[in-house]
């Protein structure tokens, strides 16, 4: 998922591509040299990823605990994009400032919070607080950890090519949103007390985590002066509008498809398809998150205009496929559609991120592409809230029908702009 732009810090997500940067000082801070802070890093990013999904194959439980509704899961999930927009904007960015490590380890730390309040208030007001405090670390995490991921390679391996730090980055990113659902799955199917375990676990991952980071060097050069204090600016080209807004709309269409496989997928397979295992679920999301990043290794090299051609393609084929195996009813099916839609998602999205910043003026690109991550993440929370609602007045399958209507009338609308 590498996109040919100079550094600047901007929104990413759980699903974003990693963009290296050139290192602001070759000053070793760390006890560690910057080549094993790389991974360090790396590993602390994977790690905390995987914690922002662990919730996914848990909801079944939650709702059958507590028995509320599909809205009411995607009310929590969309508490966690909440929360990452509000940190991607206020608090995303100022690691330029601060220092990298400066802003990782509180973010890592505010993962542990969320994990405690997962584990001390498991009531849904307090589902509802984790997701949020997650969302919040996440989006300090995002943006922090790509960017110091870019600078500790440039200074370990001076003169390599960034692609060992963007596959990293892409790795990290996209393959902790898939492990995550797979390992509190497997925690949950197999070993005891399945809504307490999994946060245990990564309660202690994340704070070695922590301990890692705080190892590792500093790549920002601290001034005397640090200047005042804005959140991340968003702006829209005027004179490109016309070819931003294509690609905010498959920004829009690429999240919401991972955002479904990341909330209520998972419980659409327990209750519907009447396969309750908790291990199945985290398989779910990690077969679209999976195939997400794997696409996107895979076309790192393509045109964009070869990234969106299949990307449009396997979305729609996804989405059809999906829908099919909803009504037969066919897991395997259903499997098969969510590794076409979550790989179609991932090339998509990364098509539109790279023609974005291509028309960006390069002052503005880190502006420019804030404006497509909004976007993005209106995406992530307004369909799955949509499709929660639609459950209250028909059935999930009728539900997920409507979304994959609505998403391909979106993707089909805009596929020829995106083209042009």
């Amino acid at each position: 998922m590498s996109t040919q732009t100079p550094y600047r810090p901007r929104p990413e997500n759980a699903v974003l591509p990693a963009i290296a940067c050139e290192p602001r000082t070759r000053r070793r801070v760390g006890p560690l040299p910057h080549g094993p802070g790389f991974w360090f890093v790396a590993a602390a990013f994977l790690i905390a990823m995987a914690f922002s999904a662990a919730p996914t194959p848990l909801y079944v439980l939650y709702q059958h605990r507590d028995h509320f509704s599909a809205f009411v899961v995607s009310v929590v999930f969309a508490a966690y994009a909440v929360g990452v927009i509000i940190s991607l904007f206020l608090a995303g960015h100022i690691s330029d400032w601060l220092g990298r490590r400066r802003v990782l380890l509180p973010a890592l730390l505010l993962e542990v919070l969320a994990a405690l309040l997962f584990l001390l208030w498991p009531t849904l007001t307090g589902l509802i607080a984790a997701r949020l405090v997650t969302g919040l670390g996440i989006g300090m995490i995002t943006a922090t950890a790509t960017a110091h991921l870019g600078e500790l390679h440039a200074v370990a391996r001076p003169g390599a090519h960034r692609a060992r730090a963007d596959l990293t980055s892409t790795a990290a990113n996209l393959g902790g949103l898939g492990l995550g659902p797979l390992v509190s799955g497997l925690l949950a199917q197999f070993v005891a007390d399945p809504l307490r375990t999994p946060y245990v676990v990564f309660i202690a991952l994340l704070l070695l985590s922590a301990v890692g980071v705080a190892l590792v060097p500093e790549t920002v050069q601290l001034g005397d002066e640090r200047p005042a204090y804005r959140p991340q600016r968003v702006s829209l080209p005027p004179e490109d509008r016309a070819r931003f807004l294509p690609s905010a709309v498959a920004a829009f269409a690429a999240f919401a498809i991972l955002g479904l496989f990341s909330s209520l997928a998972p419980g659409f397979v327990a209750v519907t398809m009447h396969h309750p295992s908790r291990a199945l679920a985290g398989l779910v999301a990690l077969t679209a998150f999976g195939t997400a990043a794997a696409a996107q290794m895979l076309l790192g090299r393509a045109t964009v205009r070869h990234q969106l051609v299949v990307g449009l393609t396997s979305t729609s084929a996804g989405l059809v496929t999906v829908s099919a195996a909803a009504w037969l009813p066919s897991l395997p099916l259903f499997l098969a559609g969510g590794a076409a839609a979550g790989a179609g998602a991932g090339i998509l999205l990364k098509g539109a991120i790279s023609t974005v910043a291509d028309l960006a003026a390069p002052a503005a690109r880190g502006e420019t592409l804030a404006g497509l991550f909004l976007c993005g993440y209106v995406g992530l929370t307004l369909p799955v809230l949509g499709i929660g609602i639609a459950t209250l007045y028909v059935s999930s399958q009728i539900a997920l029908l409507g979304f994959a209507l609505a998403v391909l009338t979106l993707i089909t609308a805009v596929g020829r702009r995106l083209l042009a």
